[in-house]
């Protein structure tokens, strides 16, 4: 039997977060204790569908952000094209 990964590091993830709140972002290490994720993103609603917004508005736009893996409830590759539109916002890169 074949068995996959649900994601490895430098994967696009989505977590849902203790507090509610959903978050996609690069997937920089996975430790014991903590998850270094790269640029996360806030999934938000819009008028027009979901979106997606900054996690954090008051820090460097290429911050790298440590988040207890104890404040996550469950974390998976993200959908293919959430992940397309996660890359063309934070990288500007248009994928096909």
């Amino acid at each position: 039997m074949l068995l996959e990964t649900p994601y490895k590091e430098g994967d696009t993830v989505s977590l849902k977060l203790n507090s509610g709140e959903e978050l996609v972002a690069r997937l920089e290490k996975d430790e014991d204790t903590f998850y270094l994720l790269h640029k996360p993103m806030a999934l938000v609603a819009q008028q027009q569908g979901l979106g997606l917004a900054p996690f954090m508005f008051s820090v460097a736009p290429d911050s790298k952000f440590k988040i207890q893996k104890n404040s996550v409830m469950c974390i998976l590759k993200t959908v293919e094209g959430l992940s397309k539109e996660y890359t063309a916002q934070t990288t500007g890169i248009q994928m096909v």
